[in-house]
């Protein structure tokens, strides 16, 4: 006789014979796994938020940190920003952009030039800087043999602070002939947001004409 035999009819009852309190020990039983299935569940979606947020506080401290390398054709030197750190050689690379730009022109350049030096100036100081350089447009309309040309003294260092460059500079300027010199101390203002450097003032202090 085989020790396996086939069930042909259908499932029996597992209340049959059993007691009424049975059905409702096994029904108050089902409903405490479905409120521990659903308190675990609870406590893994909070665990998931908990995760993100420190991932989102892991990840800005990152960006914050982040090395930002910014190398120009033809340039050398270590061009970088670390969260809004400028590195020196950065800070001289763009010293010398902005005295140039801003500094050095003439009738058939200032138009090219302070247009190319109003695509670095900070949103809030846009329209101040483009009426103070319209001005000089003005200027030059009117003088067209003007021009101005600016140099970095090297006997005198630049400095710098986290918002302002000084640069002492000797500025040379010719009109009809005539030449000019003068001595003082360019200020830029700046600010590094998002790894950006932005231009937020220019203005010339101290400006006295040289005397030989």
């Amino acid at each position: 006789m085989s020790i396996f035999t086939r069930r042909t009819g259908p499932a029996a009852d597992p209340l049959i014979g059993k007691p009424a309190s049975f059905g409702i020990h096994r029904y108050l039983q089902g409903s405490s796994n479905l409120f521990e299935e659903n308190r675990l569940l609870k406590f893994a979606v909070a665990g998931l938020f908990g995760i993100t947020a420190v991932l989102g506080v892991v990840i800005y401290s990152s960006d914050q940190n982040r090395k930002t390398v910014v190398v120009p054709f033809g340039a050398g030197g270590d061009l970088y920003v670390t969260g809004s750190n400028p590195s020196t050689a950065y800070m001289r690379a763009m010293t010398m952009n902005i005295v140039a730009l801003a500094g050095s022109y003439s009738a058939y350049s200032a138009d090219r030039q302070f247009q190319e030096l109003l695509s670095i100036a900070h949103p809030s100081a846009y329209n101040s800087m483009r009426d103070s350089l319209n001005g000089v447009l003005d200027e030059l309309s009117t003088n067209p043999t003007l021009s101005i040309a600016t140099y970095i003294r090297p006997d005198q260092p630049v400095t710098w602070t986290d918002r302002e460059i000084s640069v002492p500079v000797e500025k040379v300027r010719v009109i009809g002939g005539v030449i000019r010199k003068f001595r003082g101390t360019l200020k830029i203002g700046f600010a590094i947001e998002n790894g950006r450097f932005w231009l937020t003032r220019l203005s010339e202090e101290n400006f006295n004409a040289e005397t030989r």
